[in-house]
């Protein structure tokens, strides 16, 4: 009963958060959350910084995402010490790999990559895995190494699907014009199609795409993502765990090679991406990790148990320290400024 309560949850709020996202984050308000006067100039304005939405829904996808590692891993036994050591270690690799992998590919300086930071996440997580278990033996990590990497994967796969209203919101990652696709595609997709407003959005000032209807790229990978992450969840609580590693990786690194043929904005040079190089690769490693680690004892995840572990301070002082850090280090706009000024309200005085 438990079980189903919980993936009813979150089936649940995932859709919620997806109509409204999907129906509010296209337009020109959504962008841009705050601006902060930072600099007064000459003739009385302020220069300032923008904070973002793409910030704010970011730093949720991250929030949720490490909440479910939490919770998962921590429901087959496994201690909080060992699970926020992999936690960190993995986001200390991610996070700076997203803009890195992105200038590397895109050469572009001010842009972030969630593809390119999951496939240095894929590669790296069981190593990861295997350093944390022998630097703590004994807490939980060498039982079954596919269960932690059943989590992550699960993690990575909502936090992804979550994660893409950031691009909505940032009018990034957009799919081609209806007019450019062929007719069939174009009359499925035109009753979902996405229609960008505001100069700002990098749909309008990298492709002039903005008022146009394109394929809503980003919410079939919403829908997708948060699709397997469910199932990948149900065959987790069952301790089917290299099923739901399997599931988890292989729609959410499926879509990414195929989703790259319906997008508009730039993946790199030549017909296949590097990301989508990226993707295949992903699969392929998944399964070899798979053979790796089979074999190993599989015990039934505890949820109550997992659950449990939020109630901590330690875990939730760190969870709200996520948050700020991811929403600082995505959420603080260098592609748009802001010009301020100031008055008083005589009337009010």
């Amino acid at each position: 009963m438990t079980q189903i309560m919980f993936i009813s949850a979150l089936a649940a709020l995932s859709a919620l958060y997806l109509f409204w996202g999907m129906k509010m984050l296209p337009k020109e308000g959504w962008q841009i959350a705050a601006a902060v006067p930072l600099r007064k100039g000459g003739d009385g304005s302020w220069a300032g910084v923008n904070l973002t939405w793409y910030g704010i829904l970011t730093a949720n996808a991250y929030l949720v995402a490490t909440v479910l590692a939490l919770v998962l891993m921590a429901g087959v036994g496994i201690s909080l010490q060992a699970v926020l050591a992999v936690v960190v270690l993995l986001l200390t690799a991610c996070v700076p790999a997203s803009r890195l992998v992105a200038q590397v590919v895109e050469k572009k300086a001010n842009t972030f990559t969630v593809g390119g930071a999951v496939f240095v996440g894929t590669l790296l997580a069981p190593w990861i895995i295997q350093l944390v278990h022998r630097i703590l033996p004994g807490e939980g990590l060498g039982v079954a190494p596919l269960a932690p990497l059943a989590a992550i994967a699960i993690a990575y796969a909502f936090g992804e699907g979550l994660g893409r209203l950031a691009c909505v919101s940032f009018g990034c990652c957009y799919g081609k014009p209806l007019s450019a696709c062929h007719p069939k595609v174009a009359r499925l997709a035109a009753p979902l199609a996405l229609t960008f407003t505001g100069k700002t959005k990098k749909i309008a000032y990298a492709s002039g795409l903005d008022g146009v209807k394109v394929l809503p790229v980003q919410g079939v990978t919403y829908v997708l993502y948060c699709s397997a992450g469910l199932v990948s969840t149900l065959c987790f609580l069952q301790a089917h765990y290299a099923a739901a590693f399997l599931v988890a990786l292989g729609v959410t690194q499926g879509w990414r090679v195929v989703s790259e043929f319906f997008r508009d904005d730039h993946r790199g040079v030549g017909k296949f991406s590097a990301y989508q190089v990226m993707g295949v690769i992903s699969v392929a490693y998944g399964f070899g990790m798979v053979q790796l680690f089979s074999g190993a004892p599989t015990p039934l995840p505890d949820l109550a148990r997992g659950c449990a572990m939020l109630w901590n301070p330690a875990p939730l002082l760190l969870l709200q320290l996520l948050w700020v850090v991811i929403f600082l280090y995505t959420g603080l706009s260098r592609v748009t400024a802001a010009t301020m000024s100031f008055h008083v309200n005589a009337e009010k005085v």
